[in-house]
């Protein structure tokens, strides 16, 4: 963790090559090296790399961009000595945020840059998200969106100002308070789900196979339960045991303020959440093995947190996150630290009751008939829209049908007979051919005439088609077809004309 400005936020990393340096000094004046050894032939140690202290994650999810603000923060001199005189109290009321404008412009235009990629990583996930959630075609709206992301001004997506810092240091502080409640509340829904999980497979089991069941899940608890003693967190007996087993130190030795300078490892003057942690390994490995099968390491990480939470409720009188010397100090002194109670590990302290597990399963089974309705819905909707895709298919094919033929009928189509202009209108080819046909009967003597009169035998509507199929023959064309209604009656009266 940071130290004073996460919730001190670690300013003190600038400090540990100081540190380091004083301590080579004071290394070299007690161990100098004697005159009678030629110091030509004495080989210096290589010098490694000095490597910066790991930095934890928080488990914010902007824990990166908090850690990259920070870090160019302390790069910054003025801002460094501020930090380190400020107040937590001024921290938290926003006073170190007006801090910014006088810091370098080298500094000032970095933050910048870390702003807009923390906007712009903010936007991908939105569009990501909205992408799961099937919305593509929708238009997203950053600007509504990214109000829920208190920690950054999103109406100022460029510049990283005084009010994006007092947001930041505002937001980490909160989020931090409430996260230890959120990760006991995860957990809890972790214990439930395991013991649900139990209980459904349970019942999928014959009655000899359920019996063998319960025997191995009991067996189970209590080889886990089976462990050495487990000393009270923060107790004289607990920090004597880390003294004497990862110090190496004599026991009747112990001291206090050696104690926190040893654990204190960034070298800060206060214990963080994660050096009180680390204090916390050797009593859960009396309890916790990752090689046993009854042993769950979900729970070892919870059974952490419990004792660094306790430890924190009774030495940190400020409530600023940090145990300093002086509390550490004082907290040793008390009853609490010299005969502490017994220590109630989680096998002893169930994680939710019977009426938050019976709550819990209800809400499953809810959870499963609304997702069971929705999918018999989704079927419906499937349903539906395979209907009208069949449908949307079947009007496909006959619109196509239909397009083929008219293709077809297309590049069979016949030009039509071309037509003869008569004093302005337009008469068919054939009607002008039959006109003159007539003209040219009514101009022959009566005698001369080929064309056969038709006898009283043959009755006048034989005649006329006797005529159609003679017509031909003398050359001329045959029209009546092609005639308008009532030209074949016409012909025939003009032809029995006396």
């Amino acid at each position: 963790m940071w130290s004073r400005f996460h919730v001190k936020m670690c300013w003190s990393r600038t400090f540990l090559t100081g540190w380091a340096l004083l301590l080579l000094l004071h290394l070299l004046c007690f161990e100098a090296v004697p005159i009678s050894i030629d110091k030509t032939k004495v080989k210096e140690p290589e010098k490694k790399p000095e490597e910066p202290p790991a930095s934890v994650d928080t488990g914010l999810h902007y824990d990166r961009y908090l850690r990259e603000v920070i870090d160019f923060l302390e790069k910054d001199q003025h801002f460094r000595e501020k930090l380190h005189n400020t107040d937590m109290d001024d921290i938290k009321q926003g006073k170190l945020a007006k801090e910014l404008d006088f810091v370098s412009h080298h500094v000032r235009t970095k933050l910048d840059e870390l702003k807009r990629q923390e906007v712009n990583r903010l936007r991908t996930l939105i569009k990501a998200k909205q992408d799961l959630e099937g919305g593509n075609d929708i238009a997203v709206d950053h600007q509504a969106l990214l109000k829920q992301f208190e920690y950054l001004n999103h109406m100022n997506p460029h510049t990283f100002e005084v009010d994006d810092l007092d947001r930041l240091i505002k937001s980490a502080t909160k989020d931090l308070e409430n996260y230890d409640k959120e990760r006991h509340e995860e957990f809890k829904r972790y214990e439930m789900m395991k013991e649900h999980d139990r209980r459904e497979h349970l019942k999928t089991l014959d009655e000899e196979e359920r019996k063998k069941e319960e025997e191995h899940y009991e067996e189970m608890k209590k080889k886990h339960a089976d462990h050495p003693k487990v000393n009270h967190p923060g107790s004289q007996n607990q920090l004597k045991e880390v003294w004497e087993e990862a110090d190496g130190l004599d026991p009747e030795d112990f001291d206090p303020k050696t104690f926190f300078s040893l654990h204190d490892t960034n070298g800060d003057g206060f214990f963080d959440e994660q050096e009180l942690e680390a204090l916390f390994t050797k009593e859960l490995e009396k309890i916790y093995d990752p090689t046993n099968e009854e042993d769950d390491m979900v729970e070892m990480e919870e059974e952490r947190l419990r004792m660094r939470e306790h430890v924190m409720n009774e030495v940190d009188t400020n409530k600023d996150r940090l145990v300093s010397l002086d509390e550490f100090l004082v907290a040793t002194k008390k009853k609490e630290f010299l005969e502490p109670d017994s220590w109630e590990t989680l096998e002893q302290n169930q994680a939710y009751t019977d009426e938050e597990m019976r709550e819990f399963e209800e809400h499953l089974a809810q959870q499963e008939q609304d997702l069971n309705l929705r999918a018999v819905d989704l079927q419906k909707q499937r349903d539906e829209l395979e209907k009208q895709q069949e449908q949307l298919n079947a009007q496909k094919m006959e619109l196509q049908q239909a397009v083929e033929h008219m293709e077809r009928l297309k590049s069979q189509k016949i030009d039509p007979p071309p037509e003869v202009h008569v004093e302005g209108n337009a008469i068919p080819e054939a009607h002008a051919a039959d006109n003159q046909l007539h003209t040219e009967r009514e101009a022959q003597p009566q005698g001369h005439q080929d064309i056969p009169q038709p006898t009283h035998d043959i009755p006048p509507q034989e005649h006329h088609e006797q005529q159609n199929q003679d017509l031909p023959q003398q050359g001329h064309p045959q029209t009546h077809q092609d005639g308008p209604p009532g030209h074949e009656e016409v012909a025939h009266s003009q032809h029995h004309l006396p």
